[in-house]
């Protein structure tokens, strides 16, 4: 067997004359769709896999192909004669525009197997002078394959050779996805000796010293590893103890390292090319030229091997000096190297002549986490999924630490500032970063110093917490954890943008919307629209055995945020929270907002939830009252004029029709109808009356929790409903001037009695004026047979239900068609809205970018848009 080894992400040319065998040999060594051949690409462009005047057509659909499997890091083979060289070109061309490693392997046979070959095809016209022609541009070309740009050339000459062959698939260099840590990633060091010793003993490790007593290696009692983000040497007193204590943790296999662009140019200064000693150069070399020749044969060594980033973690982990962006992430070429050593730059220089570096990091959208170091900053900070962990040790900041997958900064401060830096530190946010005297590539990755100051327009930058128009336009596919991949259809993303961009609060303080609520099945009674008994067999058909029937309170949805820490949520001191609708608007004006959270935060203290929560925000949801803090204009000029119409005329008609009766005309029919009908107006006028209490400010407010969604590091939807209530209890036995506790019963839906009692409870609340109610599942979130079930249904009252459908609902041809709804779509609505607010807030919590904690947020209101049954 003869090895043909190939990268598992690369595009792979066989070539080889007519004859040769490349299908065969593609058929046997590649799966069904890896490999892309000439003849069928010619067949499904023309019919005819033989029809030579579809060649370039069959080519360009060919070419398309092959760079959609590469975009998508597919291995891709391509199966053509490949002969001759501009037929290779434009594949190599399209592996470096995708950053994969182009691969060629020959089938090089004698030219006599291959004219004996086709002359046995029937479906081929040529003749042994096509075959000579091939055969003489292919040996010409051989000795040029790797000229051409193939990182790899296989040659197999003969029958035997071919038959002999395997193909033996080698990841990356960079490939590193079955090394999951946990990883102490640690930022530039620069040559501080002193301060790498104290991170590493703050991070527990134990050093190894030599004979010397300097630090050759380092070991964790728990078998962390260490990954080192480049930048060891240059500026700082001892790069050469640096590098002896680092070579010795990878030599051991503590730990990992990629190169920063000091160590890249530090190798072409000790491979003895004019390089220019700046930027600390000139320190290091000093500082080898102590150290024996085999010393600096092995920093040499070192420094070359290192590969320009590592995907850790099975692609959850991606460690690069400068970063990388997601579309370079496992990609290996020359350009995602420069990226990676030096970033992204905009070819100038700012007024202290250092390189403007592009904000790669606000656009990033990757799910991996990213990190880097190479641009000095005051302190480490997360931007969507990214972190710098390069904090100006050497220039007098901090050398820092992040442990994965905890996610926790560690760091110790500069003994002293050993170099002096070309600008102050600042933060990474801000205009856009330039390092504090770092080199910048040239042409071809080579490193050039800072030249003359250059006018350098400002870089926009991404004002922290506003998202990119991409983030949430056009379609969308929301992959969740509880309900699968939820689509959001481009139309709705349109007119949910509207209501974001005009009205909602600011994004950084919108981790959640609330779903909406699907209605009870229709009734079966011949009065009613909604009634309980079709709630508890809904679940009870979905193997719930109990359930809790709740209030619904004549009030107004809302989240309410509240925060001790406003830092967490990127808002300025003092800032309490937010109180909003479903629709993300602020509920409250500002200062009203300030003064109801101060008085739910000393209800949250007196009732010694903070304490218990161990948190220093909350997230809940319920219900503002009264109904008229939200919906006084509504009621006023929607409700209260139907009504005062009512009102006026009925009196009236009634008045009129009577003296007709009494005047011996035949209206017995018509008064008694007019009769019902002024009868359903007063019930009308009666039922949205309950809801048009005035507020005459803030003292009037109420609020009426009915979930704890969630603090810091966890969400509560698998705490039961009676968990949750009973922290709303609390809160209201704490503050009743500010909190309104919620009623509810259990029903055991398996027992009649009990569901009875359900009944019964619901009947005497909308009795007496109430709503209704919402039944949920008393375990909170529950899967069925088929999935995730309904987090709640909501019963309206027969009164209430007169606001929503009018005054007459009830009489019978109107309830009849109002029965005739089509609950489906609402329901399916309901479950996705539930599926992505339960996203958003886990993605919250766990702290992941604001941009994917809001494509959920988002998915939620554009959901809204969506038609349904207006009976609904």
């Amino acid at each position: 067997m003869t090895a043909l080894p190939i990268p598992t992400m690369s595009l792979v040319l066989l070539v080889g004359t007519s004859g040769s065998g490349k299908s065969t040999f593609a058929a046997r060594h590649f799966g069904r769709y890896e490999t892309l051949s000439s003849d069928v690409f010619r067949g499904l462009v023309s019919n005819d896999e033989n029809d030579q005047s579809a060649t370039a057509a069959a080519f360009d659909a060919l070419k398309h192909v092959a760079a959609q499997r590469l975009r998508a890091g597919l291995l891709t083979v391509v199966d053509a004669t490949n002969v001759q060289p501009e037929a290779r070109r434009d594949f190599v061309q399209l592996a470096r525009d995708h950053d994969v490693l182009p691969v060629a392997i020959v089938l090089d046979l004698p030219e006599a197997v291959c004219i004996a070959r086709n002359a046995t095809r029937t479906d081929r016209v040529f003749g042994a002078d096509v075959i000579r022609r091939q055969q003489g541009q292919l040996r010409r070309g051989l000795k040029a394959l790797g000229k051409e740009g193939f990182r790899r050339v296989h040659v197999l000459h003969g029958e035997d050779e071919v038959a002999a062959a395997e193909i033996v698939r080698e990841p990356l260099l960079n490939d590193r996805t079955d090394q999951h840590g946990p990883f102490d990633v640690i930022g530039d060091v620069h040559g501080c000796r002193s301060e790498l010793e104290s991170l590493l003993g703050r991070l527990g490790w134990t050093l190894v010293r030599d004979d010397l007593g300097r630090p050759v290696d380092a070991l964790h009692p728990e078998g962390r590893r260490a990954v080192f983000l480049g930048d060891l040497v240059d500026r700082g007193p001892d790069s050469p103890g640096v590098l002896r204590l680092v070579m010795g943790m990878v030599r051991n296999g503590h730990a990992l390292a990629v190169p920063g662009n000091h160590e890249d140019k530090l190798v072409r200064a000790l491979d003895g090319r004019k390089v220019q000693t700046s930027h600390g150069l000139a320190e290091t070399l000093a500082q080898l030229a102590a150290e024996p020749d085999a010393f600096r044969d092995e920093v040499r060594d070192f420094c070359r091997a290192l590969v320009g980033h590592l995907v850790l973690d099975g692609g959850q982990l991606v460690v690069a000096h400068a970063g990388l962006k997601e579309q370079y992430h496992g990609r290996a070429s020359g350009r995602v190297r420069s990226f990676a050593l030096y970033g992204d730059t905009t070819g100038e220089s700012d007024e202290y002549g250092l390189p403007v570096r592009l904000p790669w990091a606000d656009a990033y959208r990757g799910t991996a986490t990213v990190l880097y170091g190479h641009t000095p900053t005051v302190d480490t900070e997360w931007i969507n999924g990214t972190m710098c962990l390069d904090t100006g040790c050497v220039f007098g900041g901090k050398l820092s630490a992040l442990r994965y997958p905890e996610r926790e900064v560690v760091q110790v401060a500069a003994e002293r500032a050993h170099y002096q830096a070309a600008k102050p530190l600042e933060p990474l946010r801000g205009a856009a970063a330039s390092a504090s005297g770092a080199d910048a590539p040239d042409v071809g990755g080579a490193s050039r110093p800072a030249g003359r100051p250059v006018a350098a327009p400002a870089t926009p930058r991404r004002v922290p917490g506003l998202l990119a128009i991409e983030d949430v336009t056009g379609k969308q596919i929301v992959e969740t954890r509880h309900h699968g991949r939820i689509g959001i259809r481009a139309e709705n993303a349109a007119g949910a943008l509207e209501v974001v961009s005009r009205f909602a609060v600011d994004p950084r303080w919108l981790p959640y919307l609330p779903p909406t609520m699907s209605p009870v099945a229709t009734s079966g009674r011949p009065d009613h629209l909604e009634h309980p008994d079709e709630a508890f067999a809904y679940y009870r058909g979905q193997g719930v055995d109990q359930v809790r029937a709740e209030e619904k309170h004549m009030g107004s949805r809302a989240t309410v945020l509240l925060t001790r820490d406003p830092a967490r949520f990127d808002a300025p001191a003092g800032w309490r929270g937010v109180v909003t609708t479903r629709t993300g608007r602020s509920f409250l004006d500002q200062a009203d907002t300030a003064t109801f959270l101060s008085r739910l935060d000393g209800a949250l203290d007196a009732a010694g939830l903070w304490a218990e929560l161990d948190s220093d925000w909350v997230l809940l949801d319920g219900e503002v009252l009264p109904w008229a803090v939200k919906a006084e204009g509504m009621i006023r000029d929607w409700y209260a004029e139907v009504g005062a119409a009512a009102a006026g005329a009925f009196p009236a008609a009634l008045t009129a029709l009577a003296a007709a009766r009494d005047a011996g005309v035949d209206v017995a029919d018509l008064l008694a109808r007019t009769e019902r009908r002024a009868a359903d107006a007063a019930a009308y006028t009666a039922s949205y009356r309950r809801y048009a209490a005035p507020s005459t400010g803030i003292d009037d407010v109420r609020f009426a929790p009915f979930q704890v969604l969630a603090a810091e590091g966890r969400t509560f939807e698998d705490r039961p409903h009676g968990w949750h209530l009973g922290i709303a209890d609390r809160l209201a036995d704490a503050a009743p001037g500010v909190v309104r506790a919620t009623r509810s019963v259990v029903v055991d839906v398996r027992d009649e009695a009990s569901c009875a009692a359900g009944v019964d409870w619901w009947q005497e609340s909308t009795g007496a004026g109430g709503e209704g109610a919402v039944v949920k599942p008393e375990a909170n979130l529950t899967r069925g047979p088929k999935g995730l079930l309904q987090p709640g249904v909501k019963v309206r009252g027969r009164e209430y239900l007169r606001i929503i459908y009018g005054p007459e609902y009830t009489e019978a041809p109107n309830l009849a068609r109002l029965k005739d709804r089509d609950l489906g779509h609402k329901r399916s609505m309901a479950l996705r809205e539930y599926a992505l607010g339960l996203e958003s807030l886990a993605r919250f919590v766990e702290r992941e970018p604001l941009w994917r904690v809001h494509q959920a947020v988002f998915g939620v209101l554009a959901m809204e848009s969506e038609a349904v049954d207006p009976r609904l």
